[in-house]
């Protein structure tokens, strides 16, 4: 895939969708953090991890976006794969550790899951070869 080339079909396949849900769930995430930064102690700890693993999900499915190679491609959906899976683990640690009500938390949890898993996918196929390049 050329550089700034916004038609991932000639090479490593991101649906529209995974762009726009990874960048309106770090938007959540920063939401989020701004409250936590509120909490003495261990809120503000776990807002530092948790922005920073959220806000690097998006942007590295929008660098993936414009890989120069398959190799690229894979390497950046690798880097986002295990962002999300970090940002993950921290939401359910803090939700179990009742940092944040259940119920402000819960929906970036479910939400966290579900990018995990699709770019998971991407990852996996793209690993597999089902991309041309």
């Amino acid at each position: 895939m050329k550089n700034g080339d916004s038609n991932p079909g000639r090479g490593g396949k991101i649906p529209p969708d995974i762009l726009d849900r990874t960048f309106r769930f770090a938007v959540r995430i920063i939401q989020l953090c701004g409250r936590l930064d509120e909490r003495p102690g261990v809120g503000r700890v776990l807002m530092s991890q948790i922005l920073r693993a959220g806000t690097s999900v998006p942007a590295s499915v929008e660098e993936a976006q414009a890989a120069q190679s398959k190799a690229d491609f894979i390497s950046k959906m690798s880097i986002a794969l295990k962002e999300s899976r970090e940002t993950h683990l921290r939401l359910r640690l803090t939700a179990t550790a009742n940092v944040v009500p259940d119920g402000e938390i819960q929906p970036l949890i479910i939400e966290a899951e579900e990018i995990k898993r699709v770019i998971g996918a991407i990852f996996v196929s793209s690993k597999r070869g089902g991309d041309e390049w």
